[in-house]
């Protein structure tokens, strides 16, 4: 626990460090714990340091810091995919099961444009909570806007792994031209 308050600029150092240090995603509300604030200067720490270019994903379990020189050698691609609302756990199982790690899922909405948001599913317990968590609150996913057409950056060690979460996808029928 902190010892005293810190001004603006050392706390937002504090979460970048709390952020690196951290091998998963780290609540909001931890962080005002730790840093003797609240949630909301949290929040309006992470858009400061969101608009300085500080990688800060927002997930529904808490921030992560990303660093995309973290894993060396690791290949990224953007996939285009279309399939109904009750297949979306097969498609995120279809994914990691090939050791992939789903970054982002991402719609282009006619009237609004890009809309992105931020996922990093990397196992079948974040698929089944981010399930779970749809099914409980009821909401529709992004896919929904745009007759279930949707990108997802995902993230393997190489390209072969790429290779077969691809064809995985293409043998479900999920898998588009994007």
């Amino acid at each position: 626990m902190m010892e005293k308050v810190l001004d603006g600029d050392r706390r937002r150092e504090e979460i970048i460090r709390i952020l690196a240090d951290s091998v998963s995603p780290v609540s909001g509300t931890e962080l005002a714990r730790r840093l003797q604030v609240s949630r909301q200067v949290i929040v309006q720490d992470v858009a400061l340091l969101r608009a300085v270019n500080k990688n800060i994903l927002s997930t529904n379990k808490g921030y992560l810091l990303f660093e995309p020189g973290r894993g060396a050698g690791e290949c990224r691609k953007t996939v285009c995919v279309r399939h109904t609302t009750e297949q979306v756990l097969e498609e995120f199982y279809a994914i990691v099961d090939l050791g992939g790690k789903i970054l982002d899922v991402v719609v282009e909405h006619e009237l609004y444009g890009q809309i992105a948001v931020d996922l990093i599913i990397a196992s079948r317990q974040d698929a089944d909570e981010f399930y779970q968590k749809m099914q409980e609150n009821r909401a529709k996913p992004l896919k929904e806007l745009t007759e279930d057409v949707h990108y997802h950056t995902i993230i393997v060690k190489d390209k072969a792994a790429m290779e077969r979460i691809e064809k995985a996808l293409e043998k479900k029928g999920f898998l588009m031209e994007g």
